[in-house]
């Protein structure tokens, strides 16, 4: 069975969210109580506790960064606003400014350290509790209850090091915390993460039947380390990992020959669905919930509110056509207009099923991206606060409920996937590749293809890296993979760097049955990466409370 969160567990593990502090130097008393370790269950309310944080470092939660997805420090998706205090405003003023950045504030918007270590702090505190008073739980029952918590201790540094690199590593030996703890090294860490998520997939079942149905399981934990080793540029491990979740047997990739068809694996374990490996889950009554459809809906779905961040006019080139290869795009880089109606109907099947475009259907009518349409346009800057309009002319279809009609007095509780098999083919055609396996390379970039019904011809050297990057940028669209995937290969300076970054959109004008489209900067101003932001900076926190550390050299 998938990885999925029962409606206990999420009740249970949001209240204990709420608990989080930062590393302070005693125990909670709630911990340490040994009345909390006398039975399984008790025990396991604990571990409940940390199902969370799936959600929290996902496209639904609000912890992996002050701004919002991602995809909008890169070129696939546009914030509209300028707006500083939201995550509207903060994608684009880290997108503009990272090369004038302070410390602090790129600490704050991308670095998450306090809240990281807090969580960190309270799985430690878990596994101290556990190695002490847990003597009456079974030896079989007592290390499941470690490989659950080893789980999420190796997801969250995961998360950090990511991020920085360097960080300061601690285990489940309270006696070690220290207001004077040095930096560990970037291999050190990963290290950690490898061998707590090596524990994990030893320990956790394959599967789980009745009330535990839905807990991390053996392929999420292998299919966690598959991802985490790539940026350790562990590669054999990584392959090892990815091809052990593909052994177990119980997972699949299977065929969408239609948006429909490709919509189901981003539905729950649940409806049936064998890609999903990890995954969370919110429920209507009750909650959890979200509020990602309100947000990113087409404005004509919520009017003054949808549509906050919109996909660019350089994801939609990204797209094959159906057949193959790529459509010539140059009629529509026009600033002065074209009434030529774009290639849209051409294009593969994930492009339809992630991105809504003027005319594409949705919820029974057809969408009006057009200046005055239902949908509505806004030029980037000419609006401080276009909510409700698109500043590139679409707006996302992945990832939003379409059946979620009142998005006004109902939350959003569409699951979402955290690692699903088709992640897990390209994390290893990766490390493949960078093993010099370019067949299973091949046959992992093929089988990712063949699903959506695309051509492909076995490649070799740089060409090979660049369709596996390729299939990574559309594959998993959206879905938080591409900026650290960017970062992680050297490239964002490249890429995110002055002129040639920015991003476009069409500014459709309607006259009658006649459409314009012009072609439009959607940023007006050159972005910046540098390259010290391969690395967020420490907090101020850490360094006025921690002696042993200072500012990594590049931040000084």
């Amino acid at each position: 069975m998938k990885t999925k969160i029962l409606s206990l567990i999420l009740l249970i593990g949001m209240t204990l969210s709420g608990c989080n502090k930062f590393l302070d130097m005693n125990p909670t008393d709630r911990l340490s109580d040994k009345m909390v370790w006398q039975n399984a269950e008790s025990v396991e309310l604990y571990v409940n506790g940390f199902y969370p944080y799936i959600n929290i470092y996902g496209a639904f939660g609000s912890g992996d960064s002050q701004v919002g997805l991602t995809e909008g420090l890169t070129e696939t998706l546009k914030y509209g606003s300028m707006i500083p205090g939201t995550h509207v405003g903060f994608a684009n003023i880290v997108a503009y400014a990272d090369g004038g950045m302070s410390a602090p504030t790129a600490a704050f918007h991308l670095g998450m350290w306090d809240d990281l270590y807090a969580r960190i702090r309270r799985v430690n505190e878990f596994l101290s509790g556990l190695h002490k008073y847990g003597t009456n739980l079974d030896a079989a029952t007592k290390t499941r209850f470690e490989a659950e918590a080893r789980f999420f201790r190796g997801f969250l540094y995961f998360q950090l090091i990511k991020r920085s690199g360097d960080v300061i590593l601690y285990d489940e030996d309270l006696t070690k915390i220290s207001k004077s703890t040095p930096l560990s090294t970037e291999a050190q860490g990963w290290e950690m993460v490898r061998a707590d998520l090596d524990f994990a997939a030893k320990n956790l079942p394959k599967t789980w039947t009745g009330a535990n149905t839905g807990r991390v399981s053996k392929g999420a934990a292998f299919a966690m380390q598959s991802r985490a080793m790539l940026y350790a540029k562990k590669w054999q491990v990584a392959k090892d990992a990815a091809d052990s979740v593909i052994n177990i047997g119980i997972y699949d990739l299977p065929k969408a020959n239609s948006v429909a068809d490709y919509q189901k694996v981003f539905k729950s374990a649940t409806t049936g669905n064998k890609e999903s490996i990890l995954e969370f889950n919110y429920m209507q009554t009750g909650g959890p919930t979200h509020g990602f459809n309100k947000l990113f809906s087409p404005g004509g779905d919520v009017p003054g509110v949808g549509g906050r961040a919109t996909p660019t006019q350089e994801m939609v080139e990204s797209y094959e056509k159906a057949t193959g290869g790529f459509p010539n795009w140059a009629t529509w880089h026009n600033v002065n207009g074209t009434t030529t109606t774009p290639p849209y109907a051409e294009l593969e099947v994930r492009f339809h099923a992630s991105i809504l475009y003027n005319g594409a259907i949705w919820k029974g009518r057809s969408i009006e991206t057009y200046v005055n349409g239902k949908d509505g346009f806004s030029v980037f800057k000419d609006d401080p606060n276009p909510s409700g309009r698109s500043t590139t002319g679409y707006y996302l279809r992945k990832l939003v409920d379409e059946s979620h009609i009142d998005l006004n007095s109902q939350a959003s509780t569409q699951t979402w996937v955290s690692i699903r098999m088709a992640e897990v083919y390209l994390n290893r055609a990766e490390a493949a590749f960078m093993l010099n396996n370019f067949t299973v390379a091949n046959a992992d970039v093929r089988k990712i293809r063949e699903r959506v019904n695309l051509p492909y011809s076995d490649k070799s050297g740089a060409d090979l890296m660049e369709a596996i990057r390729q299939e990574r940028k559309i594959e998993l669209a959206y879905e938080g993979h591409l900026y650290w995937d960017m970062r992680r290969w050297r490239l964002a300076h490249i890429k995110y760097n002055g002129a040639a970054s920015r991003v476009h959109g069409l500014k459709i004008v309607r006259e009658g049955a006649i459409y314009t489209y012009f072609y439009v900067d959607c940023d007006k101003q050159d972005r910046s990466f540098q390259e010290k932001m391969y690395r967020i900076p420490l907090p101020e926190t850490e360094l006025m409370n921690n002696t042993a550390v200072q500012q990594y050299p590049e931040w000084r």
